[in-house]
């Protein structure tokens, strides 16, 4: 028996099935949603009663979507955009005010990029209403699969494939000395290996800077670090003092090696380079003030 011509999709029931399809299991996407398992493994049969379609494989570790599942799940990811669309749409032309953005960001671009973003934004929205939380890349992560934070930027291209994702700029990393550090007269370029065993001031696991210096040295075994710290200000004031040497961000570090305050030693290879990443949860298309704040930072 084919579908009902009086059947109309509810846009609920096409959330839980996007979410289910995207998690692997009934029980992950329900949590998505914020439904009762037992209420979902009942919305998703009626749904494929209503389709007069099987949708899902059920299997001990999950459930994985048949090819009309699948294709069912694309057409559900389009309605729902669209309905965001339309939501998004009655909210900015009503007489009430936008909704809040709660916005996370790691803390190279909230301390150099974001301030920039966020004015151009006002500028465009009146009244709007932005919240900002500066974590670093992993926290920013966590807290938008969580659902605290509606839009994050982050630095690590190491981003969970539940999250959508895009690169608004790129941003190489430095290793920057303090003026009276030995390797200040030197002249070439320090080679990686010379690098990992030199003791370096490092900001925490978890940051963006920390994972891409990881990922630079990871040919070698690094030596314990001079000192670990929380903020690239932090890191910045250690290095001017002679704690040892540091890689950061060269948006981190150019204000500082312009007035000599630190110093920038070349290192052997090719420059490191890594995305900077607007990362949501939910349809693909951002609309509202996270589709302009996104939309600021990719064109800024």
């Amino acid at each position: 028996m084919g579908v009902s011509k009086d059947w109309w999709p509810n846009l609920r029931t096409l959330a839980l099935f996007v979410a289910v399809v995207e998690e692997g299991s009934v029980g992950a996407g329900a949590r998505r949603v914020g439904m009762a398992q037992s209420n979902a493994s009942r919305t998703v049969a009626e749904l494929e009663a209503s389709v007069g379609l099987t949708l899902l494989e059920r299997y001990p570790a999950g459930a994985v979507p048949t090819p009309s599942g699948r294709a069912l799940a694309g057409h559900a990811r389009e309605v729902l955009e669209s309905a965001e669309g339309l939501r998004d749409w009655a909210i900015q032309t009503s007489d009430a005010p936008p909704a809040r953005l709660r916005v996370g960001a790691s803390m190279t671009i909230a301390e150099t990029l974001l301030p920039a973003w966020l004015a151009a934004v006002r500028a465009r929205v009146q009244d709007a209403r932005i919240d900002v939380s500066v974590l670093n890349s992993a926290q920013v992560i966590d807290q938008v699969q969580q659902g605290h934070l509606q839009l994050g930027f982050v630095e690590t291209p190491h981003v969970p494939v539940r999250l959508q994702v895009r690169v608004v700029q790129e941003d190489e990393l430095l290793v920057a000395i303090g003026p009276h550090h030995e390797w200040a007269s030197r002249t070439g370029q320090i080679s990686l290996r010379e690098l990992a065993a030199t003791p370096l001031v490092v900001r925490e696991p978890g940051s963006g800077t920390r994972e891409a210096l990881q990922e630079l040295l990871a040919d070698h075994v690094p030596v314990e670090p001079a000192q670990v710290l929380s903020s690239n200000a932090a890191v910045r004031v250690a290095v001017a003092a002679g704690v040892g040497p540091a890689v950061l961000s060269e948006l981190a570090l150019r204000d500082h090696l312009a007035r000599g305050h630190l110093l920038r030693v070349p290192f052997e290879g090719r420059g490191i380079t890594r995305p900077l990443t607007a990362v949501w949860s939910g349809p693909r298309r951002l609309t509202g003030l996270a589709g302009e704040l996104v939309a600021v930072a990719a064109a800024t």
